[in-house]
């Protein structure tokens, strides 16, 4: 495993290399009682300080949360974590410049709809796991890792660490 103290720029760089044109993800966070509950969600935007935003439901009790977000791409064998905090935002120009006409079943009312929100992701840790060979290759491997009896290298684990920016002073 390895892991990245780098610059937050190389480190937001790698996960949106990471991330990819994949735009979805299950978001975990604390349910009722003890469980934990999972939904999918869209990711809007990995902006420049490193936060994601995702478009949310309006919830009475706003307060900040742990979240886990994982992110899957099984064609390239890409698999990242993302460990952080949630927090709701009503900001209707963020909300107007991120609208998707997909989100309109969801929010019926379009971008003014009163119970739209967005959620704000902080990210803390991010893991993640690459194997860039393709599926025929980590096949082979892990057969012969099963044969052999002993471990074989099966792609990349690494955490990024400072993924995040401080915003520029206005």
């Amino acid at each position: 495993m390895s892991q990245h103290k780098d610059h937050p720029l190389a480190a937001q760089r790698q996960l949106a290399d990471l991330i990819g044109k994949d735009r979805f993800a299950m978001l975990t966070e604390p349910g009722t009682g003890e469980l934990l509950e999972s939904r999918p969600m869209t990711l809007l935007e990995f902006d420049a300080q490193g936060l994601l935003w995702f478009f949310c439901r309006r919830q009475a009790d706003a307060r900040p949360h742990p979240v886990n977000l994982a992110f899957s791409d099984e064609v390239h064998s890409t698999f990242v974590s993302i460990a952080g905090r949630a927090e709701q935002v009503d900001d209707r120009e963020r909300i107007h410049a991120l609208w998707t006409a997909a989100a309109r079943p969801w929010f019926p009312d379009g971008p003014d709809s009163p119970d739209l929100a967005l959620l704000k992701i902080v990210p803390l840790k991010v893991e993640y796991w690459d194997a860039p060979d393709s599926r025929v290759v980590r096949g082979l491997a892990l057969a012969a890792s099963i044969l052999s009896g002993s471990p074989v290298g099966l792609g990349e684990h690494g955490v990024l660490s400072s993924v995040r920016s401080e915003p520029a002073p206005r």
